[in-house]
């Protein structure tokens, strides 16, 4: 492979698809009525105040997951001690380039005005383009450092459309609820991640394995990723939850499931580490666990005693996983996750699903309410007769989904991009960012 080659795709690649975004969003998306210029006569003729505009209310938790897309995941993905431009800067173009087509396939799927034909897009799809966009970064992770950014293009073309679909079929169809992705972002972009990975298998890997680990200065960079996720977590699973008591208590369940997760992934992490010290890989990824994993039932009457249990029992795994799961993993099953996204993002995300599902299934009206449990499971329309019981079913029926696009879709993907005209690097070119980049080599000036 030569450097020409990929220096031709890349900008071919970029230019053809921002060419392509730039007809469909001509042909296709317009404003909604609360941010186009009628909103004026709209608000009078419904009797309302400009503070009424959901830009208000959704706006502040839009901010914390556009700083989670882009600073959390981005510098999250900088611990190799050679690949931090990578990590961050295709970090930064998967997200704007997946935004873009995020907004048209789920507008498709849930914003469509079928009276023009016309996308309408407000503040509330900005924030689910995000939420699409995270699966995708979310597989990036196991992917970091052995794909080309053309893969990576190829990756999020194909994940954007996958989640769509199976966001549709979830949310829509089977009618689970999944405010803060679990399920739909977590399972479905980590095993979506993990088959890709599997498929693209390296077994000569161990010839850049110089270049795998972290540096001081790596660590540090990674752990300002982890602390903006951690912080801005709570409006990532309640962002798009109902005003009021739903948004109120994601933030408060969210809150108390990553603070009993730190505990519990120090407590593990010295536990098996020799002389008793802490691992900077469990401390920038499994102290995340519990977000993760509070998703699906964010919005339910979980308890703040239950969601100390959950963030405990994520701690757990998540830390244990990196310890014994990781290597096992590209041992024996020949899966080479870089991030670790399967103890972070795969494992926690089922758990969310299991939590929200069991949790579903045994709310009742002396807990909830009666409008309370109505408001909460959207159990109005044709859905108006379900019960929690049966609404538990579909909680799992949803994980199912997810798993099955997730891996399916992955192994499709994966056959893909083992096509040998994406430009991917040699074996010995991996987690290396002198492949992609205009380096400059400062190791002597830092030692």
């Amino acid at each position: 492979m030569g450097d020409t080659n990929v220096r031709l795709s890349l900008p071919a690649v970029c230019v053809v698809w921002q060419t392509a975004m730039i007809i469909l969003f001509g042909v296709f998306i317009r404003y909604d009525h609360e941010s186009d210029a009628h909103w004026v006569e709209h608000r009078k003729h419904l009797n309302l105040t400009d503070i009424e505009n959901d830009f208000y209310f959704r706006y502040p938790s839009f901010q914390d997951v556009h700083v989670m897309i882009f600073v959390g995941f981005g510098f999250l993905m900088t611990f190799l001690k050679r690949y931090s431009f990578g990590g961050v800067g295709f970090n930064f173009l998967i997200a704007a380039f997946g935004i873009q087509w995020a907004l048209l396939m789920q507008g498709w799927f849930h914003s469509l005005d079928y009276t023009d034909g016309k996308i309408k897009i407000g503040i509330e799809n900005l924030i689910n383009a995000d939420f699409c966009v995270a699966g995708c970064l979310i597989a990036y992770g196991a992917l970091l450092g052995k794909v080309s950014p053309v893969q990576l293009m190829v990756l999020t073309l194909f994940g954007i459309t996958l989640f769509a679909v199976e966001e549709f079929i979830i949310l829509s169809l089977i009618h689970a609820r999944d405010a803060g992705g679990s399920m739909v972002i977590h399972t479905f972009g980590a095993y979506y991640g993990l088959s890709i990975s599997w498929m693209l298998y390296r077994p000569n890997l161990h010839q850049s394995s110089r270049l795998q680990g972290s540096v001081y200065h790596s660590d540090v960079f990674a752990m300002i990723g982890t602390l903006f996720l951690w912080m801005f977590w709570p409006s990532f699973n309640s962002a798009i939850c109902d005003h009021g008591d739903g948004q109120h208590r994601a933030a408060i369940n969210t809150y108390l499931c990553l603070a009993s997760t730190v505990l519990t992934t120090v407590a593990i992490s010295s536990l098996f580490q020799k002389h008793g010290k802490l691992d900077m890989v469990h401390i920038q990824n499994s102290t995340l666990a519990g977000g993760v994993a509070a998703g699906t039932a964010a919005e339910f009457m979980l308890m703040p005693y239950g969601c100390l249990i959950v963030g405990f029992c994520c701690g757990v795994i998540s830390t244990l996983g990196y310890i014994f799961l990781t290597p096992f993993m590209e041992k024996r099953l020949k899966i080479q996750d870089t991030c670790g996204i399967h103890n972070l993002h795969a494992m926690p995300g089922v758990i969310g699903g299991i939590v929200g599902a069991v949790t579903a299934a045994s709310a009742s009206v002396e807990v909830y309410g009666h409008e309370g449990l109505v408001n909460t499971f959207d159990f109005e329309g044709k859905f108006k007769d379900m019960v929690p019981t049966t609404q538990g079913g579909h909680q799992a029926a949803g994980l199912c989904v997810a798993l099955c696009f997730g891996i399916g879709g992955g192994i499709i993907v994966g056959a893909i991009l083992r096509l040998p005209i994406w430009g991917d690097p040699a074996d010995d070119d991996c987690f290396d960012d002198e492949t992609y980049w205009e380096f400059w080599d400062y190791s002597h000036i830092l030692m």
